[in-house]
């Protein structure tokens, strides 16, 4: 990837700050991104380029936060959560006019798109750092402060940084501590709860992006594998997969499960997919969940027996409202420990006080 940006870009970097005068900051603050590094950046920043995490900048931001960000990695959301994304351009038309910089994972990301859109900060997620490698020194270079944010680990710590400092940068310190307080409340409390557990189910996770004909990721210790951990659950795929990839049909069936969470969202295109978000009606979400009872060997497993096939929204993980798919997984495993628990209500609370769009859809449901 590093050598990709060298032989591409370089040259493109060199013309790009020369030509293009990037903004001048006349008062600045200082920012602790997730990578302990301290980053001056403007005390309020008008030009933000986005990389990621596009529904918790609308939570800590508000509803015209969008009206700053100049540049977003635009597949990274149209193209990952289609559905997400048409329900919030419905509601905040603008987001379909900004400059698209590229997406990281694929390969497309543009270093020159994204300083041509002057920005005075850049946000990116982790994942995104570590895979551009030198381009970030070059942006930086450029006169561009890069804050770097993580909630992909769905570690407290790290939520918590990330919303703090994205409070800071778009000049909602009160918002984003209320944010973050509430966050690290609701997964203290479910850690508090699930520590009296005299149990521990087997779990298994399955990505529902290919539909029952096709075996997709599970999780080890990182998203819905590290949730699953932490809610008092076996993840049968920790120690099998290093962050994500598939198990085999022969493993989930000697593991026999106890309860299985299959993880859906909105993509296009995909017939066979486990559809969930907004907008969607919990039926077609069984409709697709149902082809994985009929996978060779699930009629004897465990978790089909005890109805115990769940699914939750992709596209919610790695979120400041993960905390109610963590509830919702904690009290499917340990339900006589969470009986004043509604993980959905939380959600539609959530949705209600922070977000432009009003809750519909599905995001967490249990097929029987």
């Amino acid at each position: 990837m590093t050598n990709f940006f060298t032989r591409r870009f370089f040259a493109a970097l060199l013309g790009t700050t020369l030509m293009l005068p990037m903004p001048a900051f006349s008062e600045t603050i200082s920012v602790t991104d997730v990578l302990g590094r301290t980053v001056d950046v403007p005390k309020k920043s008008e030009r933000i380029l986005l990389g990621f995490y596009y529904e918790d900048t609308f939570a800590v931001g508000g509803p015209d936060v969008y009206d700053r960000v100049v540049g977003i990695s635009r597949d990274a959301w149209e193209g990952w959560r289609s559905l997400q994304w048409d329900a919030y351009v419905e509601a905040v038309p603008r987001i379909a006019e900004i400059a698209d910089i590229g997406e990281v994972d694929a390969g497309t990301f543009s270093l020159e798109a994204a300083l041509a859109t002057q920005p005075d900060v850049a946000i990116f997620a982790a994942w995104q750092h570590d895979a551009l490698g030198d381009a970030i020194s070059r942006i930086e270079a450029a006169g561009v402060p890069v804050v770097i944010l993580d909630y992909n680990a769905q570690e407290v710590d790290k939520h918590v940084a990330s919303t703090l400092a994205l409070g800071a940068i778009l000049g909602e310190e009160e918002r984003a501590q209320t944010l973050a307080d509430t966050y690290a409340k609701a997964y203290a409390d479910v850690l508090a709860r699930v520590a009296q557990a005299e149990t521990q189910p087997r779990v298994y996770v399955e990505l529902g992006r290919k539909g029952a004909d096709e075996v997709d990721n599970s999780y080890g210790n990182t998203m819905w594998g590290k949730l699953v951990a932490s809610a008092g659950g076996q993840n049968i795929a920790e120690g099998q997969v290093a962050k994500w990839g598939p198990l085999s049909p022969e493993y989930v069936l000697a593991q026999n499960p106890e309860v299985v969470f299959l993880a859906g969202s909105g993509w296009r295109s995909r017939d066979k997919a486990v559809i969930m978000g907004p907008g969607v009606e919990k039926e077609l979400t069984h409709d697709r969940m149902q082809p994985y009872l009929g996978r060779p060997g699930w009629d004897q497993l465990d978790a089909v027996a005890a109805n115990e096939i769940h699914a939750l929204y992709h596209g919610g993980a790695r979120t400041l409202y993960d905390f109610a798919f963590f509830q919702y997984i904690a009290k499917t495993l340990h339900p006589e420990l969470f009986e004043d628990v509604d993980p959905q209500a939380n959600l539609d609370a959530f949705f209600e006080t922070y977000m432009p769009i009003q809750f519909s859809g599905t995001y967490m449901t249990q097929l029987k």
